[in-house]
């Protein structure tokens, strides 16, 4: 066994708080890295307080790791020592199948098991996650880092809000000539406009808040929308070929369904602690409009993304924190009070 030091949640109710553990001792397959960077997602502030009601104690969060290679398994020959690779939210699933082969994991008929908290939709023992000082992983689900160093903190959050925004995009074909709108400019939405734009797509942000609009032209978009406001709304009826809803609170879905062409999607990536109002079936049947959902994405296209950003320069707006300030950074997140990913220097970890 390795010993490990992370950070922990015992309870819903009290702070996370220095926690000691084991990793597994390494086996042939896998691969040792040293954490240098973790982001903080808004998922791990709903494991460590029980909001989805599937949380085991204790748990150690985060999924958006960036480290280096410290030692390889007999039989690893993907990585090295010293390689920076990367672990985003899947280390495994439930079962052998073609699913791991397909890079199709987060899709899987089985389930997956999640980087931490795991069990919940797999089996066996509590995984634990990133906010640790080192991780053991089976290179399968261990990613490339091809970003330059300098940019490394940056990179993690695109092992979730990276993948959780390009996996919807590539999957509904975005790209030049469209007019696409994404919902919301958090720590997901802003990684869908620079995505987007990328891609190649007319961009139009959607926001609440009207103070947002030179961010949103800065990271990429075309327009900013303010939502609120009826008349800039009814601008744009049927004229979107998709929408990405990335907003993580119950709304009112018509809104923006009402702004799709015929045939088009809006995808939501969103995952609100209770349920959207139920929208209208009659915005949905009369222009044949369709609602979808995506989840993360697999190994293989976790490693498109990765690549296709390193490609276009595309790395997260981010606040660095330390370790001992992460409960700190949950209040500042459920106020969205940050601009727009909080990332750990794990190096932090050695004086909590």
């Amino acid at each position: 066994m390795i010993d490990a030091q992370g950070y922990a949640a015992l309870d819903p109710t009290t702070p996370l708080a220095p926690f000691s553990f084991q990793r597994r001792a390494l086996g042939e397959h896998d691969v040792q890295i040293e954490v240098l960077y973790c982001g903080v997602c808004h998922s791990d502030l709903h494991t460590a307080r029980n909001e989805w009601n599937n949380t085991l104690y204790p748990s150690v969060p985060g999924h958006e790791i960036v480290g280096r290679v410290v030692a390889v398994g007999s039989a690893v020959s993907s990585f090295k020592l010293d390689d920076i690779a990367g672990v985003g939210c899947l280390v495994g699933s439930c079962q052998s199948c073609s699913s791991c082969s397909e890079g199709l994991e987060q899709y899987c008929e089985n389930g997956f098991v999640g980087t931490y908290n795991g069990p919940a939709f797999g089996g066996g023992e509590n995984t634990f996650g990133g906010y640790s000082d080192t991780i053991v992983v089976d290179q399968k689900f261990v990613l490339r880092i091809s970003h330059t160093e300098a940019n490394l903190a940056a990179v993690a959050p695109l092992l979730c809000a990276g993948i959780t925004t390009y996996s919807p995009l590539r999957q509904w074909k975005v790209g030049p000539g469209q007019k696409v709108g994404v919902v919301g400019l958090g720590g997901l939405g802003h990684m869908a406009v620079k995505i987007a734009n990328a891609m190649g797509a007319h961009v139009v942000l959607f926001t609440t808040s009207p103070d947002k609009k030179e961010d949103a032209l800065r990271l990429g978009a075309s327009e900013v929308v303010v939502s609120k406001n009826k008349d800039e709304m009814a601008a744009h009826l049927n004229s979107f070929d998709f929408i990405l809803n990335t907003v993580a609170a119950p709304h009112n879905l018509d809104a923006f369904l009402s702004l799709l062409k015929r045939d088009a999607t809006m995808t939501l990536v969103g995952a609100p602690a209770s349920p959207h109002p139920s929208p209208s079936v009659f915005g949905l049947i009369f222009k044949r409009r369709r609602l979808a959902g995506s989840l993360i994405g697999g190994i293989a296209e976790t490693q498109e993304m990765l690549d296709f950003c390193a490609e276009h320069s595309i790395v997260s707006d981010i606040e660095m924190i330390n370790i001992q300030n992460i409960n700190e950074a949950y209040e500042r997140m459920l106020k969205s009070d940050v601009k727009y990913r909080f990332v750990i220097d794990m190096a932090s970890l050695k004086s909590a």
